[in-house]
Formats: structure tokens, sequence, C-alpha cells
């Protein structure tokens, strides 16, 4: 007897982000599929594939943001029930991965999150982890099994070409971005700035950009980061900018988590646009006319594609995806 085994690909999103995952979808040409899940009374969450998943290739799509430890918890629930209902390959699809921002250990006494997330997503049976931009590359081996990491510059490069004029500088926000803003650079044939910040001791969210290396004046700059939290960083970073001569100031980040008071300090900034993906779901108040929101869908679903056929992720980044 002779079995033929057939590939089978299947796609599942949790609640934080469904707009994102039906288009990823969508660009697959396949059915999102219903995971049922449910609020119970007590708090906790209840899920229950609408479909059998028996021998199938299942991507769970969820966006690690607000309420970030019930988005976390819900996907691994959904990886849980995969894995008991025979799933062949379970990837959990992190567009925005939780905790990426504590990767160490900065004092005494502190926890390594990100890497404990980890932990969690492998202890529930997830096969492979996919991610958009972490924070640091350093989280990739944080989990035992393959992670693929992508990453939205191809659609910010494309969208700059479009925007600047002249000569242009792009700018990291710290000493962390200055790999991330040479690889801008190269793409748009510009010159390369990084700022020093310095946090507060013992203030959260409070950040003051000291020195700028690196010439800007009479430039269209171009700050670049992973993610806008509360805005402090790059608010900071743009009146540094402003007040060394640059002509115009914009900023792109992969994630648009605009936490308080994230939107009212971008529209005092002297930022001319902030520009992010959807990888975080922006709701209808929170959009601004500074803000321009791009889709990733197409980078996550050519991803997805290229696991499923076991095809080359890096590929897709001609290898410039490496964080």
């Amino acid at each position: 007897m002779k079995l033929l085994m057939r590939k089978h690909l299947q796609v599942y999103s949790g609640r934080s982000n469904v707009g994102l995952a039906r288009e990823i979808a969508s660009r697959l040409a396949v059915p999102l599929g219903e995971a049922n899940l449910v609020d119970f009374a007590s708090g906790e969450i209840g899920c229950r594939f609408e479909s059998s998943v028996r021998g199938a290739d299942v991507f769970i799509v969820q966006t690690h943001s607000r309420p970030v430890n019930d988005s976390i918890m819900e996907q691994l629930l959904m990886v849980d029930a995969a894995k008991r209902a025979s799933a062949r390959r379970i990837t959990a699809v992190c567009p925005l991965y939780g905790y990426s921002r504590q990767d160490r250990k900065a004092t005494g006494r502190d926890p390594i999150s990100a890497k404990l997330v980890a932990d969690l997503f492998a202890a529930a049976g997830v096969d492979r982890i996919v991610a958009v931009d972490l924070h640091t590359g350093q989280i990739q081996g944080f989990f035992d099994g393959p992670v693929d990491h992508l990453t939205a510059m191809p659609v910010f490069v494309e969208y700059l070409r479009g925007e600047v004029d002249g000569e242009c500088a792009v700018v990291a926000p710290d000493a962390g971005r200055v790999r991330t803003a040479q690889r801008y650079a190269e793409h748009l044939d510009a010159h390369v700035a990084f700022v020093h910040k310095r946090r507060i001791p013992g203030k959260v969210n409070v950040v003051q950009a000291k020195t700028l290396v690196g010439e800007v004046a009479g430039r269209t700059c171009v700050l670049v980061d992973d993610m806008i939290d509360t805005g402090g960083t790059l608010c900071a970073a743009a009146e540094l900018l402003r007040d060394r001569g640059a002509s115009s100031i914009l900023a792109v980040a992969t994630h648009g988590i605009l936490s308080d008071p994230a939107l009212a300090r971008l529209e005092a900034s002297p930022l001319r646009k902030v520009v992010v993906t959807d990888t975080v779901a922006v709701a209808e108040a929170q959009r601004t006319p500074k803000l321009e929101i791009l889709p990733i869908a197409p980078i996550i679903a050519r991803a997805i594609r290229a696991i499923f056929e076991d095809a080359s992720v890096s590929e897709i980044f001609l290898g410039e995806n490496v964080a």
C-alpha cells in the first residue's frame, strides 16, 4: 500500500488583529479558519476549531498588542488546541512579538521576559515562529526551533522613494538602530546619522536626546525605528534634528503601538509624517493627518507561502532580514 501525503495549509487568527489575518488569508487564497474564541465570565478564554486540522500545516496569527497578556494567552490556547487535534506542523505568526524589549537583564533581579514567552510557545507545541522586526536579533536564539524574522524595510523603502526629494539622511534614534539605518541608507543613497539618547533614572518613558552624530543640516531626515510606543524616543530625536537644521523630518516604524501620550507627542513634534505598518491594529480615533499606515500582509503572506512550500524566506528579503 502506498500512502501519498498531501500538504494542507490552514490559517487561523486570534482577536487582536483580525483584519490583518483576513488580508493574509486572502493573499494566500485560503479561507480564514474559525477558532470560536470566547471569553467566559471568569475571565478565562475558550477555543475550539470549527473544522479538522488533522495533518494540516497550521498558521496561527496573533499580534501581541493591548491587552498583551490576553493576546499571548489566546494564541497559546489556539496552539494547544491545534496540537491536541493532531496538526502536522504549527507555526505561531506574531507580527508584533510580546515583551521583546525585555530581552536582557538591565538591572539586578530583572526577568528576561522575551525568553519566557519563547519558552511558553515551545511548551505549548509551536514548531516555528514568524515575527516582524524583532526589537533585537538575539530573541531568535531564545526559541530552540526555527524562527523566521521578517522585516518591513521593503515596504518603507518603496514608500520613501516617493516621499524624499534632494539630499537625505537616515537617522537612527538610538545606537541600537544604526545597523538598520545603514541598510535604509544604502537603498535610498542617503547619509547616515544617529542620536545618542539617555533615559532619566527612576522615570518611565522619559527620554533625553543628548548628542547627534552625523550631518543633517539642510537635509530631509528619516528616523527609522522598530516601534512607537509612547513616542518619547522619536519626538526627542526629531526635536534635536530640527535644532540641528534638518529641512524636513519623517519617521518610519514597523509597529504603531501608540500608547498614551504618543498621539499628543507626535502631533506636537517637528515630524512632518509618521509612517507605520498594520502589524498593530490602529483604532480610527488614533488616526491623525500625520499618521500613515502601510500594509504588511503581502510580506507575511509571501513568507507563509515559502514556509509551507519549504522554500527560502531569506530570499524574499535578499538576506536583509537578519537582525
